[in-house]
């Protein structure tokens, strides 16, 4: 990708943000929540000029997500195309859902030129140990091994279901359905020739325990999921991978598809920094008691997300996560966010460097 600085990487945001907006606010292209929501509020179009300036518009509520039918969140153009239905979050009750068409498949195909040939090679095969179902990533992980030529297992994984148990602090239940999972993973491994390996650090750890990663043919680790706190990244790298498997962590969800990392160097002391797909989607690192404030570099702030995709438009949605916000590093020429983890984590405001 080139190479691109701050000022090209603004200027190119801001104009992709009102290309954006006029899709989704104009008759003949939005959807029916935007559209209406313009006629109570104001016109994005008229008002919206950059990036800047979408502190105008409220926090995106995902109650509305949970709450209304589907079809309100299809833009004119797709109407009547079939859409992909994904979910994402929550224990009990409604889940969110996102619809999409193509938005997946853009977020990993470019996830594709970050990764090596050396740790994930070409024309092979792929192991997924994670939630499947309704969630994004099934089909997306798929998608990732298919642009590179290879094939994918799966091992399913009901994250709702290892919440729930765990939320009545029934642990010898979570920890049993850990080695279901587990156990099913390493019969494939055994048994199949698999090369790359997407899963969460919880399960890449239980699985290190079972079976040397190394010996049973695995080259790279694509994780995603849970916290990486810097010693717990220090010992996925060095004691379960051995520094020898390549080791890829993201930040990703189904409402802003795929933040990719920056390797490792040794100043990061195992301190992961995530970069947003800009301008697909943005994250910002906001001061929870004043979110149209953005927090210095190297403090902690609540993560908020924009996504701005012809198929999804989701202004300034308040994650349930905190990070640290760090500077651009290249190839980003936009901020990053730091060691994410469940928001509140800490009761207190922390500057990186300080305790």
């Amino acid at each position: 990708m080139t190479q691109l600085t701050p000022e090209q990487a603004k200027t190119q945001l801001d104009a992709h943000v009102r290309e954006m907006v006029q899709w989704h606010f104009s008759p003949e292209t939005g959807c029916p929540f935007w559209l209406e929501w313009a006629k109570k509020n104001f016109d994005p179009r008229k008002e919206i000029n950059s990036f800047a300036d979408m502190v105008k518009f409220p926090h995106f509520q995902d109650e509305w997500l949970r709450d209304l039918q589907n079809e309100v969140w299809v833009p004119k153009q797709y109407k009547g195309k079939p859409f992909n239905i994904f979910e994402t979050g929550g224990t009990t009750g409604m889940p969110k859902q996102r619809i999409g068409w193509e938005d997946y498949k853009t977020d990993y195909s470019e996830f594709s030129e970050k990764i090596s040939d050396e740790h994930f090679p070409r024309n092979h095969y792929w192991l997924m140990v994670g939630p499947t179902g309704p969630r994004r990533l099934r089909l997306a992980i798929e998608h990732l091994a298919n642009v590179r030529g290879s094939s994918c297992y799966f091992i399913d994984l009901d994250p709702r279901w290892v919440k729930k148990v765990i939320s009545n602090k029934q642990f010898d239940q979570a920890r049993a359905y850990m080695d279901h999972v587990v156990d099913q993973a390493v019969t494939i491994l055994k048994h199949r020739k698999i090369s790359g390996l997407f899963t969460t650090p919880k399960l890449l750890e239980a699985l290190g325990e079972k079976i040397d990663l190394w010996d049973a043919g695995i080259r790279g680790v694509f994780c995603g999921g849970t916290t990486m706190a810097p010693q717990y990244v220090r010992f996925i790298v060095e004691e379960v991978l051995e520094n020898r498997i390549g080791f890829y962590p993201t930040y990703g969800n189904t409402l802003m598809g795929l933040a990719a990392s920056v390797p490792l160097r040794a100043e990061d002391n195992f301190s992961i920094t995530y970069f947003a797909p800009q301008p697909r989607a943005v994250l910002r690192v906001v001061d929870p008691n004043n979110t149209t404030q953005v927090k210095n570099y190297g403090e902690w702030g609540r993560v908020e997300l924009t996504t701005l995709t012809k198929e999804f438009f989701m202004p300034r949605f308040l994650e349930r996560d905190e990070a640290i916000r760090r500077e651009p590093r290249a190839p980003y020429a936009w901020d990053g966010v730091a060691e994410v983890r469940p928001f509140g984590a800490m009761e207190k405001n922390i500057v990186e460097g300080v305790y």
